[in-house]
């Protein structure tokens, strides 16, 4: 069962190296929605253009809205990384690709506090002779910081599994160790019936025994 999920992401990595010999490959993959408190976090947001709109510039705005609150400016791009004052100052990070499709941030040593809803505004204004369209699209992050990572099923399965291999393996060293012993006893005692019954037979019978030696 664990093996499953590692053959299906085989698969689809092969299926994205052949799709990538015949053109550039973007998917645009969800982010995570949960942390662990003291480890950075990358927000995901991925907005895949199509070849004619690579010549469109493009600007992106993060938001942040904690529980019951209102949205807060936390960072931007237009042209250059600007980051907000806010709760997150010194812990944003520019994690974005050349192309801007991938325009993802990430958050440093993140906190308990920092929980809430994530906002990714992406502007593209089109460079057209004739006119300059504008595309806009938003992605919402609802995450979540918890203290310490949960166990996923492939890893609780994997658990199981190697512990049902050392019980196994424990009673097969057990049976080994018994049948050994039982082996051991019976080949001692079937030497010292041997000497029992040599010590019992009179000594002209065991000169009697000897083998004659051939001139």
């Amino acid at each position: 069962m664990a093996a499953l999920p590692e053959l299906l992401r085989a698969a689809a990595l092969a299926l994205l190296l052949w799709a990538g010999f015949c053109s550039a490959v973007c998917v645009e993959v969800p982010s995570e929605t949960e942390a662990v408190q003291g480890t950075p976090m990358k927000l995901l947001c991925i907005s895949c253009m199509k070849r004619e709109e690579v010549t469109a510039s493009t600007v992106v705005e993060w938001f942040y809205r904690p529980e019951g609150g209102k949205d807060e400016p936390i960072y931007e791009y237009r042209k250059t990384n600007h980051e907000f004052p806010s709760r997150f100052s010194g812990r944003l990070q520019w994690n974005g690709s050349k192309d801007m499709q991938d325009v993802s941030i990430t958050v440093l040593n993140v906190t308990l506090n920092d929980s809430g809803i994530y906002t990714c505004n992406i502007t593209r204004e089109f460079e057209f002779e004739i006119h300059r369209p504008l595309f806009t699209s938003s992605r919402l992050i609802h995450l979540t910081v918890v203290e310490e990572a949960g166990e996923d099923f492939t890893s609780v399965i994997s658990e199981i599994m190697m512990y049902i291999l050392l019980v196994f393996l424990t009673l097969w060293l057990l049976i080994e160790m018994v049948y050994c012993y039982r082996k051991v006893s019976k080949a001692e005692e079937a030497a010292q019936e041997n000497a029992t019954d040599y010590l019992a037979i009179p000594s002209e019978n065991k000169e009697n025994c000897a083998v004659p030696v051939e001139e």
